[in-house]
C-alpha cells in the first residue's frame, strides 16, 4: 500500500503519510494514512473545528432548544442552515440562530453580563422555548468567562428553563471530532438521569448518532414502530432535549454513527449497563442486516423479517434498474467519517460502482481502516485533503461522480464532474429501503443529467449542434411527444434512447390506459 504525495503538496513532504494507494493484497496495518492529527500548517486544511462538531453536528439537530454561541457572530453564522436537520415543531432549531454577538470591548472588559442578557432575551422572545444550550467558542474561552456559573444564575431567576453548557471552544481538539466527544460527555455528566421518561413498550431503545437529514429518522423510527419498539430517545435528529435526559431508562442504544456518538453510547454501557448494538440505516443487506440484530436481541426477529420481506419486494426491482446503468461508474467517496465506511462496500455490491476513492476531514484512523477495507483495489485513500489535493485527484481519476460535501462539491464541477451532497442530500432522505433507492436515481441523474452535458460545452468556441441541443427542447418541440398523441411505444423509444430522462416514469398522463402509464414504460 504506497504511499501517495500529491505534486501540488511536495513542498509539504508530511502530507505523504496522510494519502495511501490500496494495493493487491495487502494488510491495511502495513500503511493507513495518519489521521486525526494537528493540521500541518500551510496545508489549508478545509476541517471543521471542536466548535462546529460540538453545536453543529451534534446540537444543532436538537429541535425544541435555542442554541445559544457565546462568541463573535461568525460562529454561529457558519454552522447555521448548512444541514438539512428537519423537525417536527416546524424547523425550530434551523429558523434560528443565537449568538452573544461578542465584540473587542467584551474580550477586554469581559462578557458575562452580555451572555446574561441575550438569554434573558432570547427566552422572552420566544416564551414556549424553556431549554437552551449554549456554546463555548475560542474568544470566550480564552478570557475565561464562567458560563456554567451565568447559566445557574438564570435558571435560578427562571425556574421553569433548564440550560446546557458545552464547554467546546473550536482548538478543543484537532477537528470538528473532538467536539462530538466534547458534547457527548457533557451531556451525560450534566443531563442524563435527570428525567424520568414514560416507558410505554416491553421493548426500548436510544436511537444513537442520528441527525434526521431529510427525513432519516423518520425513516428508520417507522421500522422501529412496525416492530414495536418504543424509541425513547434520539441522539440528536429530531430529538427532545427532555427526551434526551431520560436516555439511562432504555434497554439498548442502537447506534449508527459510530463516529460522532460512540463515547456517549460506551459511557451509558459503563454508567446504566446498557449494551451498545451498532448498526446501518444505508443499503439493503446492511439494513435488512441491522433490523435483524435489533429484534434478535428483543427476540422478535419475526418481526424485523416481516419488514425486510416486503420492503425488498417492493424496492429491490427498482435498484436493480438503476444498477444495470450503473455499473461501472467510478465514484470518489468524500464525505463524514462514518459515511466512508456505511457506503463504500453497499453503494459496489448493490449500484455496481467502483468507489475509486476515499477521504475524511476529521476522521480517526479506525475510520480509514474500516473505509479502505471496502473499497476497491487501487482506490487512493486521503485524510484531511485540502482544496488542491482534491483537485489533483479528480483530474488523474476522472471519477464520473463525486459523493462529498457543498464546498467540494463546488469546485468540482468547474472540472466538469457533478457531485451529491453527501452531507445534506440532494433528494432525500436517502436511508431505508426506498431511500436508497432515491440515492440511486439521485447518483443516475446526476452522471446521466442533459444539463450537466450541456454545461461543458464552451459557447465562446465549441460549436452547438442540433445533436447537442438541450433535450428537454427537443421533447417540448417533438410533436409526437405532445399530450394529444403520445403513446406507450413513443415513450419507449425515447426513454431507451435516452437514458437520463428516467424522470418522466414518475409523471401520468391521464389520457393512457393505466396499463400504459409512465411507471410501466420504464
Amino acid at each position: 500500500m504506497p504511499k501517495h504525495l500529491f505534486k501540488c503538496s511536495e513542498c509539504i513532504p508530511e502530507r505523504g503519510e496522510h494519502a495511501v494507494i490500496k494495493g493487491e493484497g495487502e494488510d491495511l496495518t502495513d500503511a493507513l494514512p495518519l489521521g486525526y492529527l494537528n493540521t500541518i500548517p500551510g496545508s489549508i486544511t478545509e476541517r471543521g473545528c471542536a466548535y462546529c462538531g460540538a453545536k453543529h453536528v451534534i446540537g444543532t439537530p436538537m429541535k425544541d432548544v435555542i442554541h445559544m454561541s457565546h462568541g463573535p457572530i461568525g460562529c454561529t453564522y457558519d454552522t447555521w442552515q448548512t444541514k438539512r436537520y428537519i423537525s417536527d415543531n416546524d424547523n425550530f432549531q434551523i429558523k434560528y440562530t443565537f449568538a452573544t454577538d461578542v465584540k473587542e470591548k467584551n474580550i477586554i472588559f469581559g462578557a458575562e453580563k452580555l451572555l446574561k442578557k441575550n438569554m434573558i432575551e432570547a427566552f422572552e422572545a420566544f416564551p414556549n422555548i424553556k431549554r437552551m444550550t449554549i456554546y463555548q467558542t475560542c474568544g470566550t474561552a480564552l478570557i475565561g468567562d464562567d458560563i456554567e456559573a451565568v447559566a445557574q444564575e438564570v435558571m435560578e431567576e427562571k425556574p421553569d428553563v433548564d440550560i446546557f453548557v458545552c464547554n467546546s471552544p473550536g482548538f478543543a481538539g484537532p477537528s470538528q471530532s473532538g467536539g462530538h466527544h466534547k458534547i457527548n460527555i457533557a451531556w451525560i455528566n450534566n443531563k442524563v438521569g435527570t428525567y424520568e421518561p414514560k416507558i410505554t413498550s416491553d421493548y426500548v431503545i436510544n436511537y444513537v448518532g442520528e441527525y434526521n437529514i431529510q427525513g432519516d429518522q423518520e425513516v428508520m423510527q417507522d421500522f422501529f414502530k412496525r416492530m414495536g419498539i418504543q424509541v425513547l430517545s434520539t441522539f440528536t435528529g429530531n430529538g427532545s432535549y427532555d427526551d434526551l435526559r431520560g436516555m439511562h431508562k432504555a434497554h439498548l442504544n442502537v447506534l449508527e454513527c459510530a463516529r460522532s456518538a460512540e463515547y456517549i453510547c460506551n459511557e451509558l454501557r459503563q454508567r446504566y449497563g446498557i449494551p451498545r448494538l451498532d448498526i446501518d440505516g444505508f443499503g439493503f443487506e446492511p439494513l435488512s442486516n441491522s433490523l435483524r440484530k435489533v429484534g434478535l436481541f428483543f427476540g422478535i426477529e419475526d418481526r424485523a423479517q416481516a419488514i425486510i420481506d416486503e420492503e425488498t419486494a417492493r424496492w429491490k426491482p427498482e435498484l436493480d434498474w438503476y444498477k444495470e446503468r450503473l455499473k461501472g461508474k467510478k465514484v470518489c467517496l468524500w464525505p463524514g467519517g462514518s459515511k466512508l465506511w456505511h457506503w463504500a462496500h453497499a453503494i459496489h455490491e448493490e449500484m455496481g460502482v467502483e468507489v475509486v476513492s476515499v477521504y475524511t476531514k476529521f476522521g480517526h484512523q479506525g475510520d480509514m481502516e474500516k473505509g479502505i477495507s471496502r473499497c476497491e483495489e487501487g482506490a487512493l485513500a486521503i485524510d484531511d485533503p485540502n482544496e488542491l489535493e482534491s483537485l489533483e485527484a479528480v483530474q488523474t481519476l476522472k471519477p464520473d461522480v463525486i459523493f462529498t460535501g457543498k464546498r467540494p462539491g463546488e469546485y468540482v464541477k468547474k472540472l466538469g464532474v457533478p457531485y451529491l451532497n453527501a452531507h445534506a442530500y440532494h433528494n432525500g432522505p436517502w436511508k431505508g429501503y426506498e431511500g436508497w433507492v432515491r440515492f440511486a436515481r439521485d447518483i443516475y441523474n446526476a452522471i446521466y443529467s442533459p444539463m450537466h452535458q450541456l454545461a461543458m460545452i464552451d459557447i465562446s468556441k465549441d460549436e452547438i449542434s442540433k445533436e447537442n441541443r438541450f433535450l428537454t427542447q427537443r421533447l417540448i418541440s417533438d410533436a409526437s411527444l405532445s399530450e394529444d398523441v403520445v403513446s406507450s411505444t413513443t415513450l419507449r423509444e425515447y426513454t431507451g434512447k435516452y437514458d437520463c430522462l428516467v424522470g418522466i416514469r414518475d409523471k401520468e398522463y391521464p389520457h393512457l390506459e393505466s396499463s400504459e402509464k409512465i411507471t410501466d414504460v420504464v
